[in-house]
């Protein structure tokens, strides 16, 4: 079998835009004629927010990256965003926007990630969808989601409306547009969800093969009763859509994925290269001559490049080449759908999901789905009734409590979303003015915020992944219930209960896997209640960190805005003291309290902080000065005592700190013993590199100690010739000198067979190249072009030379973008209006840094 870039021809390959599909493919656009392709892509990644920060907390399983999401989105969503076309020497020759031509849905919680974390992709996918509209007569690729990836079946009636506007409120945010079509969280189906998918205007659904049970054609004046046909065991035929009729007379229609494809997509080896993919597609077409038929495909789009790595690229290949000259049609459910109405319709089996073979047990008994080996799920029944019961609970709260604050505390709800979106003040206060039934004062507006809040987490406590694997102390079951004690703990805030206790004993009932937890109840005490987080913790939080970090007047930490009313910092000795008052605010709730704080800092790990409410100006003063004083007597356990008697009796140290920060803090704190031991380790080196050296001349094994020394050694002068590098990137002589160091630091790392251990080094230099291209491609001197470029062609190659792994795909966007826009219709084109920045003879150097970055422009070199 061929491999992709051995498909393609060694010149460059012109990607086929929308319109060239429409100019040339009108008929199938319009009417259905011939064979339809789809496939669709499910992206979602469970909500993963600290409830009480807001913000995803490093999950070292994840390493080298931050996050899973943050992995996840290198390994899947920014490649379809810019996915690869190569040729035979694994050379770019086009990038596609692989959501282009992918049917998709992306949970909204997916989304509001991406939107802060990388905007340029969140654009592409938003661009995407806007441009498949246009291709495809106003029908988009996008369609909604369930909000947060419940099982609607297992939701209560009102869950489910809510689920399901919530889903359309995002995606009408930032679509632009009404969704045709809604993704059901493991298309997990019943006849009630259908109700409320018709009562919401959602015109399609896509679900497994296996969920229906039988189909027939749709009845006409011809043939008023067609026969039934019983398609339980996967039977039905995927190439058309259906219909499906609830109990008053309406429908909603439904496309069943094909599943062969579908399971081989992620279980073998057919996306490995596009040879294989065609012919697997290939195999579905029907040969019976019937007018038009959809190809349609479903699996979680993580399969593009985090479970299947590099298969974004055969994604892109396929659709803008295979596809295409097989005259086949790419286009998604909702443009097919306009083209080929039902003929037939579907009754569906009453209660099913795609990814359980029990109907929808997997979120609620043992059934042995995500099982294995000697462990049992009987822990998903008990934990599924105690949230049960909690979300009752609730509701009683909710009910009596809002119903005072708004004039409807269900419909306050379902709008919600329109907070969530955007909590700056004018939004909040906005839905206070239309929602609350009279003027509410800041008191009842905090009640109320904490009581939508309280909501939200109890329809996040639900999210399908705590139940999906195979133990409930695994980190998605511990999270979703952090989002139910959060929801407990709003509750007890607003009307005072404490029903902690039987909840508790609830979850008692669900037996763990593991025997350090036994059940639910030591899940709960071990790894649930030591995330809480109270107003204490993090006024403890800023003012141990207030020590490493100069904060303004105003501050934003985490969720919370900080406001800095006092502070003095003295230090004594090793002793450092800080005393401070501090107004937090919760961005969500909008609670806010005013607490005096004072910090200790003993040197080394060591910190004592005592946390107490403000109680007034001069008690403060008279707090201040007597610690000070104290201080003054450079006793650390007089000072540690007297915080205790004037402020509280619990303190907090680095281990209370959020653990972002206290990360940063001990990287701080290990400055001054790892700069002390690079240099220890450097004078080792050079002491020693004769000896070192007549090693690897005899090609004898370098003793342990010698090979460390100079690995850490040639590291750390590497990471300071980097820097400096970075610092000095305006100035070319000062850039040159930088490089003869880094050469000579590459050339001794190779000869002495040294593995250096730089990721910060890698990360700066990408950063370097990014910068040094933009500046030569758009805002550089055509006078110094050779040199430029000869300057940034090294550091490359250094890059390769220090085994940095360095990630060149941005700049390879950039230059690639530069040449199709920019070089070649101005320097190419005759008949071009724009005149070219550079001469014949500076434009070959400028292709040649293409050629570095993997870039095929030979045809423009005349080779």
């Amino acid at each position: 079998m061929t491999t992709i870039a051995q498909n393609l021809t060694n010149k460059s390959v012109t990607i086929q835009s929308s319109k060239v599909v429409e100019n040339n493919e009108t008929h199938p656009l319009k009417t259905a004629n011939g064979v339809y392709v789809t496939i669709h892509g499910h992206f979602y990644q469970p909500p993963r927010e600290n409830p009480y920060l807001d913000t995803i907390e490093r999950q070292p399983s994840a390493h080298p990256y931050h996050d899973w999401n943050e992995r996840i989105h290198y390994e899947c969503y920014r490649p379809n965003a810019f996915a690869r076309i190569l040729n035979h020497r694994e050379e770019l020759i086009g990038i596609v926007n692989n959501f282009e031509y992918l049917s998709f849905n992306i949970g909204a919680t997916l989304m509001s990630w991406l939107e802060k974390y990388d905007p340029e992709v969140y654009q592409r996918i938003i661009e995407a969808d806007r441009k498949s509209c246009e291709r495809l007569n106003g029908h988009g690729n996008a369609i909604a989601q369930v909000y947060n990836h419940i099982i609607l079946p297992l939701a209560n009636e009102r869950d489910k409306y809510t689920q399901i506007r919530w889903g359309k409120a995002d995606f009408r945010y930032r679509f632009h547009r009404e969704p045709e079509g809604m993704w059901l969280a493991e298309t997990a189906v019943d006849y009630p969800t259908l109700k409320a998918l018709i009562d919401e205007n959602i015109r399609f659904i896509i679900l497994a093969p296996s969920q229906a049970e039988r189909c027939r054609p749709l009845p006409t004046e011809k043939d008023p009763q067609p026969e039934w046909h019983e398609v339980g065991g996967n039977q039905i035929d995927p190439t058309r859509p259906y219909r499906c009729f609830i109990e008053d007379g309406r429908y909603i229609d439904i496309f069943f994925y094909d599943g062969p494809i579908s399971r081989d997509m992620g279980f073998s080896d057919i996306l490995k290269t596009g040879d294989n993919f065609i012919a697997r597609i290939g195999q579905a077409v029907k040969g019976d001559n019937r007018k038009s038929q959809l190809i349609n495909v479903a699996t979680d789009g993580e399969t593009f490049g985090h479970h299947r790595g590099g298969t974004e690229k055969c994604l892109a290949y396929v659709f803008t080449q295979e596809f295409p000259h097989r005259g086949w049609t790419v286009t998604n459910y909702a443009h097919y759908l306009s083209l080929a109405q039902p003929t037939w319709e579907v009754v569906l089996k009453p209660v099913t999901a795609w990814s359980c073979s029990h109907g929808v047990d997997r979120w609620q008994e043992d059934c042995g789905c995500g099982g294995g080996g000697t462990w049992n799920q009987q822990w998903r029944r008990p934990l599924r009734d105690a949230l049960d019961w909690l979300r009752d609970k609730l509701i009683d709260v909710y009910v009596d409590e809002a119903s005072k604050l708004f004039r409807d505390p269900w419909q306050a709800r379902e709008e919600y979303i329109q907070v969530i979106r955007d909590r700056s003040p004018d939004k909040v206060q906005h839905f206070f003015t239309i929602h609350q039934c009279r003027e509410l004062t800041q008191a009842e507006k905090i009640d109320a915020l904490r009581l939508l809040e309280m909501q939200r987490h109890t329809l996040l406590m639900y999210t399908s992944c705590g139940w999906f694997f195979e133990e409930i102390s695994r980190p998605e079951g511990v999270q979703i219930l952090r989002y139910a004690v959060r929801a407990l703990e709003l509750a007890g805030e607003v009307a005072g209960i404490h029903w902690q206790k039987e909840f508790i004993k609830l979850l008692a009932k669900a037996p763990s896997n593991v025997d350090v937890f036994g059940h639910g109840a030591e899940v709960y005490h071990q790894l649930v209640a030591p995330a809480q987080i109270s107003f204490h913790q993090v006024a403890a939080h800023y003012g141990i960190s207030s020590l490493f970090t100069n904060y303004p007047q105003r501050e934003r930490v985490y969720c919370y805005a900080a406001e800095r009313l006092d502070y003095q910092k003295q230090q004594l000795g090793v002793l450092t003291l800080a005393v401070g008052q501090v107004r937090l605010t919760s961005e969500i709730t909008w609670e806010s309290q005013h607490f005096v704080f004072a910090v200790l800092h003993l040197g080394g790990w060591d910190f004592h902080c005592c946390i107490q409410p403000f109680s007034g100006r001069l008690a403060y003063t008279e707090v201040k000065q007597q610690l000070f004083a104290t201080l003054e007597q450079a006793s650390a356990a007089q000072t540690i005592m007297a915080m205790n008697k004037l402020l509280s009796d619990r303190s907090f140290s680095l281990q209370h700190l959020f653990a972002e920060e206290r990360h940063r803090i001990m990287q701080q704190l290990t400055a001054k013993t790892k700069k002390r031991l690079d240099q220890l380790y450097t004078q080792v080196y050079r002491e020693n590199y004769s000896i070192l050296a007549a090693f690897q001349r005899e090609e004898m094994p370098v003793p342990q100690e010698l090979q460390v020394a100079a690995e850490i050694a040639l590291s750390h002068r590497c990471l300071l010739s980097i820097s400096a590098l970075e610092k000095s990137i305006e100035d070319s002589e000062e850039i040159d000198n930088h490089l003869t160091e880094l050469k000579g630091i590459a050339a001794e790392a190779t000869h002495l067979k040294c593995q250096l251990n730089i990721p910060e080094g890698k990360k700066t230099l990408e950063q370097i190249i990014l910068r040094l291209l933009w500046r030569i491609l758009y805002d550089g001197d055509p006078h110094t072009l050779e040199q430029d470029v000869k300057r940034l062609e090294t550091i490359i190659e250094l890059g390769y030379q220090l085994n940095l792994g360095l990630f060149l795909d941005r700049a390879q966007e950039v230059y690639f973008r530069c040449l199709h826009q920019k070089i070649i219709p101005e320097c190419f084109d005759d008949n071009s209006a724009t005149s070219c920045r550079w001469d014949l003879s500076q434009i070959r150097p400028l292709l040649k840094l293409g050629q570095k970055l993997a870039i095929d422009v030979r045809v423009w070199l005349g080779e």
